[in-house]
Order: C-alpha cells, then structure tokens, then sequence
C-alpha cells in the first residue's frame, strides 16, 4: 500500500457549532451520516472481539497477533462472519499494532492451489493481498506495520504492508479441492506462521501498548450501545485522508475516542433522537445490503473505498470481509428472473448453465446457500452448503448438456440430488464467488445466468 500520513483530524472538528444552537430535527442528517460511517467499524470490531477477546465464546479463535488454522470448511453453526464462504478452510489473525509490526509467514505451495491473505483494516477496507495473485505461491514472510511505523526492517521480509489502523484483521483461505484433499491443507495451515517483530529479528521488545479496557460487544449491544463503541473505536482508527468531515461530524455529537456515550450534559431528548436515528439508519443499510446484486463495487481498497461510506457500511451488514473484485468477483441471487424474491417456502428453483455460460475464472467459482434472516449458511440432511467447480465431474447433465442446479428445500428426487443445493423453507439468497475471475467477467462480457422460478 502506499504510504499517506494519517490525519489527526483536529482542526476538523471545530467546522460545527455545538449542539443546542440546532433545533432536533436538523440533527437528523449528521446522525444519519455520522452513523453510516461509524457501522463498518463496531461492526467489524464484533468478529475481533468474538474472535480474539472472548476465550470461553463458541467463536474465540486465540489471543491478538496469533495465526489459528481451522482444518475443515464452514457449517451454519459457524455464526461469527455473515456470508461466509465454504469453500476454503480458515486461517485467522487479529491484529493489535499499537506496540510492533507482525511478520506473517506465508509458505510456498504448488502452483496449482489458490490462497491468499486478505488484510483488513478497522474500517472494513482491503488493505492488501499476500498470496496466489499478488505474490505467486513461492511464499515469504510479510512485515505487517501499524500507521506511522518507521523502525528498521530485518533481512528475509518479502514485503512491507502498512495497515492504517492500529486494529486489523487478517484472513487467510487455502483452496480445497475435494473433501480427501483436506490433510492437504492441513499440511499448508502448519505453515502459516505469526511472530511480533521482536521476536522474529531476535531485538528486545519494545514497551507494551497502554492497558485497554476492551469493551463488550454482541448483536445486542451493537443496538444499545452503538454510539459508545463507536467512540471507543476511534482511537485505534486514524481518519483516513478525505474523512475529516465524518470525524467532525462524531465530535460534534461527542462520539469521541475513549469517552463513554451519553455525555452526562447531553438533554434526555437529543440522547433519544440519536439513538433512534441510529435504528432507522441501520434499517436503511439493511435495506441496501439486501438490494446489492454483485460485488465489484462494494469491497476494495482504502483509496478505492473513500468517500462510499453507504455502500462499505451496507457491504458489511451484508456480507463483511468481502474480497475485493480481482481478487474474487461476488454475484448475489437474492431474487429470481422476475425480480421476486426467493422464498424456499412457497417457490422451487434452478439455476441453468451451459459451456458458454460456466463462470470463467482464474482459480474455482461456487455457488453457496444462505437464509436471509439470519445470514448464515443453511443446515440440511445432506450436510451440502454449496456446489462448486471441483464437483463438475460428479454433477448431472441433461440432454442439452446443461448442468441444472435445484435450489429448493426438498429433495429434487433420487436421479437429480447430485445438482441439489438445499434451501431453507423460507427466504433465502445465494453467491456465486468467482475466485480470480477472467476479464470477461471483470469486464461483463460474461453475464451469469438468473435464477428461474419452477412453474
């Protein structure tokens, strides 16, 4: 990534005039704003705290700047990530910057196996991608360096990626072919490796990071208690150049780093309007995730991403940790050919494709199944999540040669259950992922095929 310095943000913050100089109601719009921006984060912050700081949680992974492997694919009793794919076994890593960089080992593998690390930063933003399409597959160890870093970097580093925030999160998918190629994987997750800097240059540790009293987070509290995760968020989160406006914004309604929301001088009426703000704003994102068709636009970069507050926050609502376009190309079924939306209740449903309009990628493609209320992938007796390319050679075709897939919550029949990808008995939306797409599709001259409604 190329190097910026981060704004203090400061000056910003003096654009507005204090609260009660406003009638409530011109509030509206700055809450609106000033929530937008903020989701990203408190959202992103629920799968750390899940992930790093919550060790008798059924998601607790391990402690900060620690690589954990999970040796098999996603279930729906994985609920820690909305969306997630099931294609690739997890390795994961959050990050605490604040104190050194991290060196993340990635080893080499064959050439023909796709994985990648996908760096995030606190804002949901994809910082960078070490791994199959940046780096090859001859592997390396990466310097992982907080904003502002400026120390010496040891012999052996292949490269230097500079997160803008303090707090990041770090994914890593390792492809799998089929289900007998697992201990296959397992071998590669063994390789992924992360030391502090210290450690791995053999130089004293520098002083710890202040103490920090990480706050409890849940579905729950990201409601009743937004605005003060937002606030104890910012200080891990320098305002990327071109945000000062938002930071003004938080300051103006006292969202501030490290301080506890409500001030105790906030009138009970402006404490209400914002909170209730908040709800409808968050609606308003839920709204907008759920009318998101593909991904090229909603994930991406830092530089990329600015300004698009809308589209981040209603990309993490709806599918957070999302890779970016060249990296994976993202089509989202939510509704049929008729724009009716799939409801696995009332409606049967298949997904047609021909030679010509199989996904052109670079790597594998797959087609995953979802509920939509909750966002999680769908049990079924068939323990099948998602039909992929790996499985072409075990699906049917009829007699034009098409490879019809059933979207639907029973059983297709005996001589069809091959192309059978179960839906639950009431709404649903599935993705198709094309890892490492061809320009064709990059470039729309692959249209993927709608899914019909069976009469």
């Amino acid at each position: 990534m190329k190097r910026r310095t981060l704004l203090a943000g400061a000056a910003a913050f003096a654009v507005l005039p204090a609260i009660p100089a406003f009638a409530l109601g011109d509030l509206n719009p700055l809450v609106r704003e000033a929530y937008i921006y903020a989701y990203p984060m408190v959202k992103n912050y629920l799968t750390m705290y899940q992930y790093a700081l919550e060790p008798g949680g059924s998601q607790y992974k391990g402690p900060f700047n620690t690589m954990v492997s999970i040796a098999r694919v996603y279930t729906p009793e994985d609920t820690a990530i909305i969306t997630p794919n099931s294609d690739t076994p997890y390795s994961f890593i959050v990050f605490d910057l604040r104190a050194e960089p991290v060196v993340v080992t990635m080893p080499a593998i064959e050439k023909d196996r796709y994985y990648s690390l996908q760096l995030i930063d606190l804002y949901t933003n994809n910082v960078d991608y070490p791994g199959t399409r940046v780096d090859g597959n001859d592997g390396g160890d990466f310097l992982i360096i907080g904003p502002g870093w400026t120390g010496d970097v040891p012999s052996g580093i292949k490269r230097v990626i500079e997160m803008p925030t303090a707090l990041a999160i770090g994914i890593v998918r390792t492809q799998l072919f089929d289900p007998s190629d697992l201990e296959k994987v397992k071998a590669i997750q063994a390789g992924y490796k992360a030391e502090l800097l210290s450690a791995y240059a053999g130089t004293p540790a520098p002083a710890a990071p202040p103490a920090v009293d990480w706050p409890e987070i849940s579905d729950e509290l990201m409601v009743t208690d937004f605005w003060s995760l937002a606030g104890f968020l910012l200080q891990f989160a320098p305002p990327w150049p071109g945000d000062e406006p938002m930071r003004a914004i938080l300051e103006y309604l006292d969202v501030k780093s490290g301080a506890a929301w409500p001030p105790a001088a906030m009138p009970a009426e402006t404490v209400k309007l914002v909170k209730d703000v908040g709800d409808q704003t968050y609606a308003e994102i839920r709204d907008t995730a759920g009318k998101l068709t593909d991904s090229s636009q909603i994930f991406g970069t830092p530089e990329f991403m600015q300004g698009k507050y809308m589209l981040r926050a209603a990309a993490a609502q709806g599918g957070i940790y999302g890779n970016s376009v060249e990296e994976a190309l993202y089509v989202i079924y939510a509704f049929d050919a008729t724009m009716a939306p799939l409801d696995g209740k009332s409606g049967k449903y298949t997904l047609t494709f021909t030679p010509e309009t199989l996904p052109p990628v670079g790597a594998f493609w797959s087609i995953t199944m979802y509920d939509r209320p909750k966002q999680f992938l769908v049990d079924n007796p068939l323990d099948r999540y998602l039909i992929n390319s790996p499985m072409l050679g075990g699906l049917k075709k009829n007699e034009k040669g098409e490879i019809v897939i059933y979207l639907q919550d029973d059983s297709p029949g005996p001589e069809l259950e091959a192309n059978w990808l179960p839906a639950p008995s009431e709404t649903f939306y599935a993705v198709m992922r094309l890892y490492l797409p061809k320009r064709e599709a990059l470039d729309k001259r692959w249209t993927p095929p709608a899914i019909q409604r069976l009469s």
